[in-house]
């Protein structure tokens, strides 16, 4: 790799002060994992070049959303001839459907899908229209669009045969054969060509701008977790939706969001001027995708808040070393989880995002 060895994209990011749309030239230079953007339209240097650590290379490529300094980015466009010839990749889009009989490992099957080199760029949990529901069954389930080198064919891999019983006993684990029930409940679904997986995602994730099926949110009994855009960067997802199930713990509702700082303001409103480490709060729940999810408990002495921990993941290793804080947390801002503080919360929180952020 020469000393400066560049790639140039096209990135666009939505300025919702003045709702337009501005380009940028972002410059990525992988020796030192530094960037710098310069503002196409007035023609002048936006960003110096500095040193960005959290953005690498596999993370741009055309369609990809990236967070710079809080800002979404879109990138469209390969800035230049060099760039697209050395990146452009087999990188495909497909739809993941995790049926109702596979609900109880969606844990295990977030793993699975980190584990194989997929990305999950959308996810949400889905109740389904009558036509809809005759395509799949009863029971909420959860779609998600993953990205990846040759995803539709990786995708498929791991799901693996309709008939759980043709999976050959020495070929990888699919999901079929281990969480499927029978070939009607194969508890996972994946289009078998990119043309397919095209036509699915836009039923489930319409860009269209319309609205896709609604989400499976019950607004009843329920609290309100966040897994925080460094845990979901460092693939700490499945492990956390796992450990939440086991304690037994229900999910009735999940959504990936990318929050624009604005709307993190408003939701983390009560810690202002209260909390000291709001700032930087706000920051980190902006810097990428979050996953929010309603939790319904159902046992009055299993209190969710209790299971994640005190804030600081140090004093909850400390005083709680099972809970999610102690287990997954890194430091006050970085502590793997947001949780409802008061109980007559529960339900707004549920609502700031399954009702407000979803339309």
């Amino acid at each position: 790799m020469s000393q400066d060895e560049r790639y140039a994209f096209i990135a666009e990011w939505y300025d919702p002060n003045a709702s337009l749309f501005r380009r940028y030239e972002l410059l990525y230079y992988p020796k030192d994992s530094s960037i710098e953007m310069y503002d196409v339209k007035n023609r002048r240097m936006f960003l110096r070049r500095t040193k960005y650590e959290s953005l690498h290379l596999e993370d741009l490529y055309v369609g990809s959303k990236v967070t710079v300094f809080s800002r979404h980015l879109t990138i469209v466009d390969y800035g230049n001839l060099y760039t697209s010839r050395k990146l452009g990749s087999r990188k495909e889009r497909t739809l993941a459907l995790i049926k109702p009989d596979g609900m109880r490992k969606i844990g295990e099957l977030f793993d699975i899908i980190i584990t194989a080199g997929l990305t999950i760029t959308k996810a949400k949990m889905m109740l389904l229209s009558s036509e809809l529901l005759q395509l799949i069954m009863s029971g909420p389930i959860l779609a998600m669009e993953l990205l990846g080198d040759d995803a539709v064919s990786k995708w498929r891999a791991i799901v693996g045969p309709a008939n759980p019983a043709e999976t050959e006993s020495d070929t990888l684990d699919s999901i079929s054969e281990s969480f499927g029930l029978s070939g009607l409940k194969d508890a996972a679904h994946g289009p078998d060509s990119v043309a397919s997986a095209a036509k699915e995602l836009e039923l489930f994730f319409p860009s269209s701008g319309g609205r896709g099926p609604v989400s499976s949110a019950k607004f009843t009994n329920c609290t309100c977790c966040i897994i925080k855009p460094h845990a979901v960067n460092e693939g700490l997802a499945g492990k956390i939706i796992k450990a939440i199930l086991k304690e037994g713990f229900e999910i009735s509702a999940l959504q990936m969001f990318n929050m624009e700082r604005t709307n993190v303001e408003e939701f983390y409103e009560i810690y202002k001027g209260v909390v000291p480490e709001y700032l930087e709060m706000v920051s980190e729940l902006c810097s990428g995708p979050c996953i929010a999810m309603e939790i319904r408990q159902f046992d009055p002495s299993k209190v969710f808040r209790d299971f994640c921990g005190p804030s600081d993941p140090a004093l909850a290793r400390h005083l709680r070393p099972g809970t999610l804080r102690a287990v997954f947390g890194k430091d006050k801002i970085q502590n793997a989880v947001h949780c409802t503080d008061l109980p007559e919360d529960g339900l707004l929180e549920v609502q700031y995002f399954f009702k407000i952020l979803d339309n």
